[in-house]
């Protein structure tokens, strides 16, 4: 028996509260059918720019009030919105993809929440995800580190603040900026793999990937424009002795059980597991 609820009538209104509504970050066609059913029947609809969402609207066929909402929006707007969700229902919504990753909404959620406020998610594209499955970069373990500073210097000591993460790293980025951020990861991040995807669920979807150097010598003559996803490879495997192996099982074993610390040095190392969790089993016993 499926647990799915039945899809709710559309002219039901929507119980008051929060509703986070992701919306395509290129082709239209990626609205979910919960998320336009949501803003057919919301109340109103917050969102970062009301002619971006005007259009979205518009191709939909729904016309709602809309309130401008951003990260510089005035605490008096933010407290009128929750006052409003304890009768209405509110959607959020950013210019595209999923509202609070790297865009506006953090504050207004968590107060509507401290507030005792109804707060939904309806989920949907997120151009973070999209990029990374397309780059065929090791996804099992990946940081989401939003845009790097445009400062050069502090995008630097943000890189070397990432560089020991075992994970592909995952930047949004923009078009005039990529080439500068390249640069700097092939500075500090040398022999890693990379990738960009641009163009994301648009005709000219497109994911590079390469070295830092080569990537950057491709968009110096070859100028990128929109939003794009910038991945970084994880560092490869450090060659490690035996006293080292030694040294980082027994501080493992100081936390984890015998089989979790000897996966946990494999895959910091790349020696393998077996004979690590053989080790680890005599230095228990010693």
């Amino acid at each position: 028996m499926s647990s799915t609820s039945p899809e709710p009538a559309t002219n039901e209104s929507l119980p008051a509260g929060l509703y986070i509504v992701a919306t395509p970050i290129g082709n239209l066609g990626d609205i979910t059918l919960r998320a336009i059913d949501v803003l057919k029947r919301c109340d109103r609809v917050a969102c970062e720019d009301t002619r971006v969402t005007g259009k979205l609207l518009k191709h939909l066929g729904i016309s709602k009030p809309l309130q401008r909402y951003d990260d510089h929006a005035l605490d008096s707007v933010r407290d009128r919105l929750i006052a409003q969700m304890r009768s209405e229902a509110i959607t959020l919504v950013s210019d595209a993809g999923t509202p609070l990753v790297s865009d506006p909404g953090y504050d207004l959620v968590r107060l509507a929440r401290e507030a005792g406020v109804s707060v939904t998610t309806i989920p949907g594209a997120c151009a973070a995800i999209a990029g990374l499955t397309l780059s065929g970069l090791p996804n099992d373990r990946f940081l989401f580190a939003g845009f790097l500073p445009v400062k050069e210097k502090a995008r630097g000591e943000a890189l070397a603040e990432l560089a020991g993460v075992q994970a592909t790293l995952v930047f949004y980025e923009s078009g005039p900026r990529l080439v500068k951020s390249l640069t700097a990861i092939g500075e500090v991040l040398p022999g890693r793999e990379v990738a960009v995807a641009r163009e994301l669920t648009k005709l000219h979807e497109e994911c590079r990937t390469g070295s830092a150097g080569d990537l950057a010598a491709h968009y110096t003559a070859h100028p990128p424009k929109g939003e794009i996803v910038l991945l970084v490879g994880p560092p490869a495997h450090v060659e490690a002795s035996a006293e080292d192996a030694d040294g980082m099982l027994r501080e493992a074993l100081a936390t984890m059980k015998t089989s979790q610390a000897a996966a946990h040095v494999a895959k910091a190392t790349g020696l393998d597991r077996k004979q690590l969790y053989a080790r680890a089993m005599e230095l228990k016993d010693q």
